[in-house]
């Protein structure tokens, strides 16, 4: 589905930020005439006009909420947030030493904290304990009387952070009745970004604590715990419910079998010879090629050189292959809902592999049309036809008493 941008990385993040106006995250006007002054394919452009539509948005904010307009205030700075994301994206040459991505992320994170304090329902910044340090995370209440509902715990993918939650899962599963715990993983939003924490393909060592941690609170049922994973959250929540018996559903959008296979598709096969068998001085030439004339590939690569904390670009693809569901996919036994899109560019025919490798008669694969406007990789686009399907099914499988 091309969006304004010839260039499918471009039309897709486009998409996705413009898609957040379900729940208020952006305004389509805005990203029409932030779009208009991007030069296809200009990753400078991108950063500068996303960021220069972020403050005027947030400036606007700040002049209804000295008003006293708490509606109008929340509405802009959620918009702000979301746009100092977009901003955000490209930033991948140099990520550990760029200042302005820097400061992009923590107005992103600013102005959302300042959205969320405007609100009615019970939301807290939290700190889940993980191998002798924290996740940082956000508990989002459906109400505030302290009665116990089932809770779905949110997790982020490959370049996903904590504060997209609310636009992806948590506005609409609130709506519904659910608390929405989100949390930022290793190799994630400021997990990443603060800690320097990095990737890690065993997810269940990150998903157990973090479930140990809802069971303390009187607000979230114990036997009704459930998992969203977003994008390559996908893969790591499926991994998770292979080894932690108290989940009580999971739900991938989208499902991934194998991320190695679908990350290195569109790679040369002798291409993928050299990297495997470790020519990295034929390799990378060739690559560093691919990648200065594709956008996706480049961004993809340097992003996951970042988020996995590797040295090398040959590295990122070999370290792709621990992240798969074989041999581990029939270990889980929870209700599981897989998603796919007709036209999925990054995980094409993964949920399906997927959904078989779990061999499980309480696995349901959906798959969701382009010809509906949700055949977009997540449902860029269509969050409201997303969610009807997954709490549609969530709610036959998992019923509130």
């Amino acid at each position: 589905m091309k969006f304004l941008f010839d260039d499918e990385m471009f039309s897709f993040e486009t998409l996705r930020a413009a898609g957040h106006g379900a729940y208020g995250g952006a305004e389509l006007g805005e990203v029409l005439v932030t779009a208009r002054a991007i030069p296809e394919g200009d990753e400078a452009a991108w950063q500068q006009q996303w960021k220069a539509t972020a403050e005027r948005v947030e400036q606007l904010a700040r002049q209804s909420l000295a008003g006293g307009h708490r509606v109008s205030a929340r509405e802009a700075l959620l918009r702000a947030s979301n746009y100092y994301r977009a901003a955000e994206f490209f930033c991948r040459e140099d990520p550990w030493n760029d200042v302005e991505a820097a400061w992009l992320f923590a107005r992103s994170c600013e102005t959302f904290h300042a959205a969320m304090a405007l609100f009615d329902f019970g939301f807290e910044q939290v700190q889940i304990p993980y191998e002798g340090t924290t996740l940082p995370g956000y508990l989002y209440l459906a109400d505030r009387t302290g009665t116990p509902r089932p809770t779905i715990i949110y997790n982020n993918g490959y370049d996903s952070t904590s504060e997209e939650s609310y636009f992806v899962i948590a506005a609409a599963a609130l709506a519904r009745g659910y608390n929405v715990l989100a949390f930022d993983g290793p190799g994630q939003g400021a997990a990443l970004r603060k800690q320097r924490l990095v990737f890690r393909p065993d997810w269940e060592a990150v998903i157990s604590p973090v479930i140990d941690f809802a069971l303390t609170r009187p607000e979230i049922r114990p036997d009704q715990i459930i998992l969203f994973g977003y994008s390559l959250g996908g893969y790591l929540v499926a991994r998770a419910a292979a080894f932690d018996s108290r989940v009580a559903a999971l739900i991938l959008n989208d499902g991934i079998h194998d991320f190695h296979a679908a990350m290195t598709a569109a790679l040369p096969p002798f291409l993928k010879t050299w990297i495997d068998e470790k020519i990295d001085d034929a390799a990378v030439p060739v690559l560093r090629m691919l990648m200065a004339a594709n956008t996706k590939l480049r961004w993809a690569v340097r992003n996951g050189v970042w988020t996995m904390g590797l040295e090398s670009v040959a590295e990122l693809p070999r370290a792709f292959k621990d992240y798969t569901l074989a041999g581990i996919a029939h270990r889980i036994t929870a209700p599981a809902l897989v998603l796919d899109a007709d036209n999925d560019q990054f995980f094409k025919d993964e949920p399906r592999r997927a959904a078989e490798a779990m061999g499980n008669s309480a696995t349901t694969l959906v798959a969701l049309a382009e010809s509906e406007g949700a055949g977009e990789h997540c449902h860029m686009g269509a969050l409201s036809r997303l969610h009807q399907v997954t709490f549609d099914w969530l709610g036959q499988t998992l019923p509130q008493d």
